[in-house]
């Protein structure tokens, strides 16, 4: 999978320790993660791959006016909050899958975007909208719940349902099938439609290390749903998907 951001995750490592004296107003906390994780080839396929994992955490960003967030190791904010979003999807190549012979590659891609979250101690809801960038160009979104334990106080597990949406155009890049692509393939020509494209849930666990380092994984499950389990590609691979991954991750604090 070619993901450039691991040049961006390096960066950010670097600048982590970098401020300047008149910077002490201007705070970015985030988080990030890298690490490796066990996912499906592409999007519908019964055949998995293990690939770099990266992840990104909101936590505060003050600035002026501007005051949002209580950091990533921040006492719990119960209430209503916004956070950044983010994902990234591997590239398909026929190449490396020969069942997707005549069909077009597509590259990795990158989704940004933003969420809402209410949180209580124990429980929280949630849902984001992101836009992709490379791969594709269409919208997805999530929405969710998880349920927190708390086992002492460097362990954190969340765990609970996921509904995961995105528009056609979206769909249509993974899941359709142009004449184009049915005449050269053995797939027929599909219309892949956007909504509801897979159900799941996700069990999520963090240690802490320290202030600033911590140990993440997550196993991941996802049915794919409506158009995008009807496509004759899932047809030939599997509704069923499964992500696992496992990373370390640093909380940044950058003044500018």
């Amino acid at each position: 999978m070619r993901i450039p951001t691991l040049v961006v995750l390096s960066a950010a490592m670097l600048a982590g320790g970098v401020q300047t004296a008149d910077a002490q107003d201007r705070v970015f906390n985030f988080a990030l993660r890298g690490g490796i994780a066990a996912a499906p080839e592409y999007p519908g396929s019964s055949n998995y791959r293990a690939s770099p994992d990266l992840g990104f955490t909101f936590g505060a960003l003050q600035w002026g006016p501007i005051n949002s967030g209580n950091g990533v190791r921040g006492e719990t904010v119960t209430g209503l909050g916004f956070r950044g979003a983010f994902n990234v999807i591997g590239d398909r190549d026929s190449a490396d899958n020969p069942e997707l012979a005549g069909l077009k590659d597509i590259d990795a891609a990158v989704e940004l975007g933003f969420g809402v979250i209410y949180r209580e101690v124990n429980w929280q809801v949630f849902g984001e909208v992101r836009h992709g960038f490379g791969g594709h160009h269409g919208v997805t979104g999530t929405l969710g719940g998880d349920l927190i334990f708390r086992p002492d106080d460097r362990l954190t597990i969340t765990a609970g349902p996921r509904l995961n949406i995105g528009n056609t155009e979206y769909a249509q890049t993974y899941f359709g099938i142009t004449a184009a692509e049915a005449a050269a393939s053995s797939f027929g020509a599909y219309n892949a439609e956007g909504g509801l494209l897979g159900a799941g849930f996700e069990v999520e666990a963090t240690y802490e290390l320290d202030d600033r380092w911590a140990l993440e994984g997550a196993v991941r499950y996802e049915m794919l749903q409506n158009a995008a389990a009807d496509s004759p590609i899932t047809q030939a691979g599997s509704e069923d998907q499964w992500t696992v991954r496992l990373g370390l991750s640093r909380v940044f604090n950058l003044r500018f």
